[in-house]
């Protein structure tokens, strides 16, 4: 035995996530790890992005292209424990191990190991295959946190006990059962062990210190409750009817296990010939909910009672109540049945529990509209039951994502004619517009080698008036032109004072150009780099629609090409796809089915056991007025 199945299950839907955050976060904090890493490429945070929202099959699907085109290098290794946790969320236990294993190749930190082990174990036992889980948790050191290692003994101890060593299995739990807090199904686990591996006393022991040990919680309560159950249908097969009784008390009436163990006091006060005290817990159990086999079997068990108290007339009723009771609730399971194999169980989940991905962490929330509803719970609660279902989704997604795919491929078709002929139409007039623009780059190209000329020139020299502005180009053009008239006038005496001003004048701006040359040549240089871009930009896009008029031909071609080679694909997938699913279909129904039937036969069975006790009460009853008349003669 081990923890609950729901418990399990439980576990098993988180592992994914807990993997990526045991393996990104929690091991960041330990003292050997190195702190989180900053995500660095956008399209690896595009697939975190959607992990997070609980989108898996698109966060899986995301990470593989981006991995595919190399677009997450700065995150390789995170890329691919967040991909093998996927994997494993989806029970693809080998091909999660195989990442696992060549990251620890690459030398992962021994935390990160230990945990990617533990986890690939776990996922391997929820699988049922428990040779690989052994393997996996053989390469666990001991670099599990503390509220790790603990599960990893008890792992390792339910790993043994599937293979029926429970001697084995009760070694390991010794030690996990010493621990004061949060030992409790270790010492559940422990007891169960040595009860199965012969050792009864002790492991009596082990759950009876269980059983009268305070909880914490429901979770603890319940498990406590299960222990009580345990010793006392234990005790009742050694015939040890009074502490089973003792056993049984303990259990609260309002548990899971409240019926179990009703129909079991019921049985040991029985055994200690006591049937009036059978009766009280036998009717209490016998007004419950029919679909539990402690239910049905009360049914007739009340009437065996009052047989016992030699109250002949209430237990005949009480059996042909139980045998009405019987064939009403087989006739209610056949309704069930029918509806099951018409579809409307698969169709009513699918309907009320939509979802937009599929993945293991998807769990059933509301129950469809049946006949009997009520016979749906030991159904949904079965693990086969809930894995099978949800293999049958997966496959639902999966055939509506490929006709999605398949719709898109259409509209891709008509994208790409559209985009052709738009190419086709604009090239040339793209072409002469580059026509133009060429020729007019030459020239723009042949300016710029003037000005930078020019620029270099001034620049060595420092000649300001290079660098001058309108007003005064204008300012030296007139100083240029009083200078022609001043030559013409060099034998005039009265031209002295004329000369005197110009050189004041020309002396004055010569001092303004010296003073304005350096922030003007600044100016000068970022606005000739600026232009130097620009051309330099326009270089570019001349080349790149020269690699365009190459290209965007074979791009078209490529894309056409692969649209019907998708398409093909996508056809030979979709008919495999569809058989598989309504061969998942018939694999739930026929789990449900069978569960109905397990039902059904448990029924049938109580019902011969009520008709073989009414003959009994009816050759009773006619020997003893057989016997009277004897004695009345």
């Amino acid at each position: 035995m081990h923890r609950r199945t729901p418990l399990l299950r439980l576990a098993a839907t988180r592992l994914a996530v807990g993997t990526l955050a045991a393996l990104l976060g929690t091991a960041a904090c330990a003292k050997d790890q190195p702190p989180p890493k900053v995500v660095q490429a956008p399209h690896y945070g595009d697939g975190v992005f959607y992990f997070f929202q609980d989108r898996y099959f698109t966060s899986l699907t995301t990470l593989m292209v981006s991995q595919h085109f190399e677009r997450v290098t700065h995150h390789e290794d995170e890329a691919e424990i967040l991909r093998g946790g996927m994997l494993l969320s989806y029970g693809l236990h080998r091909e999660a191990g195989r990442i696992f294993e060549q990251l620890i190749e690459r030398g992962a930190q021994p935390a990160v190991r230990d945990r990617a082990w533990y986890y690939l174990a776990k996922i391997r036992y929820q699988r049922g295959f428990i040779d690989d889980a052994q393997q996996a948790l053989d390469r666990v050191e001991k670099h599990l946190p503390p509220e790790l290692e603990e599960d990893r003994v008890l792992l390792g101890a339910y790993l043994k006990m599937a293979r029926a060593d429970h001697a084995g299995a009760a070694e390991m739990l010794r030690g996990a059962s010493q621990r004061r807090e949060g030992s409790e199904y270790a010492r559940y686990n422990l007891g169960v062990a040595l009860i199965k591996g012969g050792d009864a006393a002790a492991g009596s022991a082990w759950l009876d210190a269980l059983g009268k040990a305070p909880a914490r919680d429901e979770e603890m309560r319940s498990l406590r409750d299960r222990a009580n159950v345990a010793l006392g249908f234990a005790a009742l097969q050694d015939n040890r009817p009074q502490q089973a009784r003792t056993y049984l008390e303990r259990v609260r009436l309002n548990s899971v296990q409240a019926n179990k163990a009703l129909l079991g006091f019921g049985w040991a006060a029985a055994a200690m010939d006591e049937p009036k005290l059978a009766l009280v817990p036998w009717t209490e159990l016998a007004g419950r909910d029919g679909s539990d086999a402690a239910v049905l079997e009360a049914r007739i068990a009340v009437p065996y009672a009052y047989a016992e108290l030699g109250a002949y007339g209430q237990a005949l009723q009480r059996y042909h109540e139980a045998i009405a009771a019987y064939e009403h609730e087989s006739a209610a399971l056949d309704e069930s049945i029918a509806a099951i194999r018409s579809g409307k169980l698969v169709d009513g989940l699918m309907e009320h529990n939509p979802g937009e991905e599929m993945g293991w962490f998807w769990s059933l929330r509301e129950l469809p509209e049946m006949p009997h509803a009520g016979h749906l719970a030991q159904v949904l609660a079965q693990h086969d039951f809930q894995e099978a279902f949800k293999n049958y989704r997966d496959l639902q997604f999966l055939a509506n994502n490929l006709q999605s795919w398949q719709d898109n491929l259409g509209v891709f078709h008509d994208m790409l004619e559209h985009r052709s002929r738009a190419y086709a139409e604009r090239l040339p007039q793209i072409l002469a517009r580059a026509q133009q623009t060429g020729n007019g780059l030459q020239a723009l190209q042949q300016r710029h080698d003037e000005l930078a000329a020019a620029l270099q020139q001034a620049e060595t020299t420092a000649d300001g008036r290079a660098l001058a502005d309108a007003r005064q180009r204008e300012l030296l053009a007139r100083l240029q032109r009083v200078r022609a008239t001043l030559d013409r006038l060099a034998t005039e005496p009265e031209a002295q004072p004329a000369r005197e001003r110009y050189r004041l004048a020309a002396g004055v701006l010569d001092w303004e150009l010296a003073q304005e040359f350096t922030p003007r040549l600044w100016a000068a240089r970022k606005a000739f780099r600026e232009i130097a871009a620009q051309v330099e930009q326009a270089r570019e896009r001349e080349a790149a629609l020269a690699q365009a008029q190459r290209d965007e031909p074979q791009r078209f071609a490529e894309f056409a090409a692969r649209i019907p080679t998708l398409d093909a694909r996508i056809r030979a997938l979709a008919p495999r796809v569809l058989a598989l699913t309504q061969e998942q279909q018939q694999v739930v129904e026929g789990l449900a089915v069978a569960e109905l039937a397990r039902q059904k036969d448990r029924l049938a069975a109580y019902a011969t056991q009520a008709r073989f006790a009414v003959a009994q009460l009816y050759d009773h009853a006619k020997l003893k007025q057989e016997g009277d008349h004897a004695a009345g003669k």
